[in-house]
């Protein structure tokens, strides 16, 4: 990196100065300052810098973030430099992905060690994004070549694509060449690796209309035309006018599209049509995917003979094709991670995306909704599996004692110490460390951590020498650090070198349904530990379940089971005693105080008995509540409302 050319954007004469001298002293090019984003922006067309030192505040009205989101466009690598910062702020840096950010006043080590930090991550993500665009070429030719009927090869590619364009849904239209509609079928995602193709009876059965309707409405299917994506209302707009569109939208709870059509020249058309039930699913990168795999898609819908086009129709109309070919799963790691939920699955392709690399990850969620198991999940799928995996609470260290559990310490540190002790990032050499409740650590032990990350080594209390590290880290947290970040209780730089990947955990309300299985896995659980036979519980009891607002998520139900394993006097679960929501000074006796989000919830439950379900469209009840079917949808999943109509 000392032969490429950087740029400083920092207003403050004094500290852009300081900067220049500190890099020019350690055998940097500065190629300039610039004291604004115009005055960046005249620079970079001119010199087209190879990486930028970026100050978040600056003169005039725009502000770093402004030009950080040219420089994506330029790929050129960037770090920001800040004092402070509030909550808004952090997320909007954050939404630019920098290379590392810098809270001044820094040490001159925290600078270069940054800049070579950066250097490494721009280049092994340019890197790791040809590595994995050169795999998935060669995964999908070996799919062309392969024997086997067109659904199979489909399937096959959708499991391939699902990395880099996530669904949930994956609808493949194909117009041949003499015909003037489409005919087509779905893969719908039931599991991680896991799909089910689903022909005209099966979806039949699904809605409820007849097979003659769902075929008038592929006759009624317009040609996508060019590819493109739609996002919340942009897709509502479009599923409006687009009958398949708006049938899937409904039945599957959909809420993001992203088309992309393959014209061959006999003028058959393939398109390939993916659906998400959040509602912004799809951007141009993941678009930008699908076009660096046009080539090798194209093979595998020409590799369909001739006869199998011929006989399309017929296939699709065929019953049970789901049955027929359904792809089951191959070996997961993911035998701990119970559930199929949509926001559990994203969960798991986030795990399968970041695990054999040694990037950094950070675990967010509330307490009980299984953090560690999901480090435990990362460490099994990594490279490292095997080494060391060395966790760590954070939240139960005293805080007199933390320097030496961390670091560790020589004989005779302090008083007390008798001997040498090995601390837990040494222990970690090679392998990984999770650090559970990170956002725990006090200020002094932040910056500690911090240099401990960025120059890869540590110093034994007591000693004079430093141990070089090779270490993976894995931390969680179940506070909101961009709040702790503006309150001034954790350090931003160290938050962003931790939070390189960041993965973050349902609550159990949020994923509703999942608690069938996950009920039965405790059960099963519980069974074997204590010899009993329960086999389930009561229609009473799942009803409670459904409706309870899990505060202490997926442990609270572990805890729930175990007790009512333990006390059912017969094999059914009859009855469970749930914690009651917290009563005010003032309540009447027995009367519970809900919560606006509690209050929110019931008033939409209500519009939607009003409505009979029904979401979008005149009389539904986002018209009734005067909000878009997007909105209502999110708010619909964030508090816990399944889709039962």
């Amino acid at each position: 990196m000392k032969d490429n050319k950087i740029l400083i954007v920092e207003d403050q004469f004094v500290e852009a100065d300081y900067l220049r001298l500190l890099l020019t002293n350690a055998g940097y090019s500065v190629c300039d300052i610039a004291r604004s984003v115009a005055q960046a922006e005249e620079i970079i067309k001119r010199q087209r810098p190879d990486f930028i030192l970026l100050d978040i505040f600056l003169k005039g009205k725009q502000t770093g973030i402004d030009l950080a989101i040219q420089l994506q466009k330029y790929n050129i690598p960037f770090v920001y430099l800040s004092a402070n910062s509030n909550e808004e702020i952090l997320s909007a840096a954050k939404a630019t992905h920098p290379y590392g950010f810098l809270v001044k006043p820094f040490r001159e080590k925290d600078l270069l060690v940054t800049l070579e930090i950066a250097r490494y991550r721009h280049n092994e993500s340019q890197e790791s994004k040809w590595r994995m665009e050169l795999k998935t070429q060669g995964e999908l030719q070996e799919i062309q070549k392969t024997k086997g009927n067109w659904i199979k090869k489909l399937i096959s590619t959708a499991i391939t694509l699902q990395q880099y364009v996530p669904f949930d849904v994956l609808a493949v239209k194909f117009k041949p060449s003499g015909r003037d509609h489409f005919i087509g079928f779905a893969f719908v995602r039931i599991g991680f690796e896991e799909y089910q193709a689903i022909g005209i009876p099966e979806l039949s059965v699904m809605t409820g209309l007849a097979p003659a309707e769902i075929k008038e409405m592929l006759m009624q299917t317009k040609d996508d035309g060019a590819a493109g994506y739609y996002n919340g209302e942009d897709f509502e707009r479009v599923a409006m006018v687009h009958p398949m569109k708006r049938l899937f939208a409904k039945q599957f709870d959909l809420s993001s599209n992203l088309v992309f059509p393959l014209q061959f020249p006999e003028k058959d058309i393939f398109t390939l049509s993916f659906f998400r039930k959040i509602p912004d699913g799809y951007n141009s990168e993941k678009l930008d995917w699908l076009f660096r795999f046009q080539q090798p898609l194209m093979e595998i819908m020409n590799s369909v003979s001739e006869e199998e086009k011929g006989n399309i129709s017929s296939t699709i109309e065929t019953p049970n094709l789901a049955l027929k070919e359904r792809a089951l799963p191959g070996k997961t790691d993911f035998d701990d991670i119970v559930g199929n939920s949509f926001s559990l699955l994203n969960v798991m392709d986030s795990i399968n995306q970041v695990a054999p690399f040694d990037t950094s990850v950070l675990i967010l969620g509330e307490s009980g909704t299984g953090k560690e198991r999901i480090a435990d999940c990362i460490y099994q799928r990594s490279s490292r599996r095997g080494k060391p995996f060395i966790k760590v609470n954070c939240a139960a260290l005293p805080s007199t004692l933390i320097d030496s559990e961390l670091f560790g310490h020589e004989k005779g540190a302090f008083t007390g110490a008798t001997d040498r002790k090995i601390g837990k990032f040494e222990q970690a050499d090679g392998g990984t460390i999770f650090l559970d409740e990170v956002g725990e650590l006090p200020l002094e032990l932040q910056v500690k951590l911090l240099r401990v990350l960025q120059e890869k080594e540590v110093q034994r209390l007591g000693s004079v020498g430093t141990i070089k590290l090779n270490i993976r880290v894995i931390a969680a947290t179940n506070r909101n650090l961009e709040k702790e970040v503006a309150a001034g209780k954790f350090r931003l730089d160290l938050y962003y070198r931790l939070n390189v990947v960041p993965i973050m955990l349902p609550p159990l309300r949020e994923r509703l349904d999942d608690l069938p299985a996950l009920t039965a896995h405790f059960i099963e659980l519980f069974n074997r530990k204590t010899g009993r036979n329960i086999k389930g519980v009561s229609e009473k009891v799942s009803h409670q379940f459904a409706t309870y607002h899990w505060p202490g998520n997926i442990r609270e139900l572990e805890h729930l089971i175990e007790r009512s394993v333990l006390l059912s006097k017969g094999n059914i679960i009859e009855d469970v005693t749930l914690a009651p929501a917290e009563t005010s000074e003032g309540d009447r006796p027995g009367q519970q105080t809900k919560t606006i989000q509690e209050m929110e919830r019931d008033h939409i439950l209500s519009v939607l008995k009003k409505c009979n379900g029904k979401i979008w469209g005149p009389g539904a009840a986002a018209e009734m509540l005067k909000i878009p079917p997007s909105t209502l949808k999110s708010k619909m999943k964030k508090l816990g409302i399944a889709r039962t109509y």
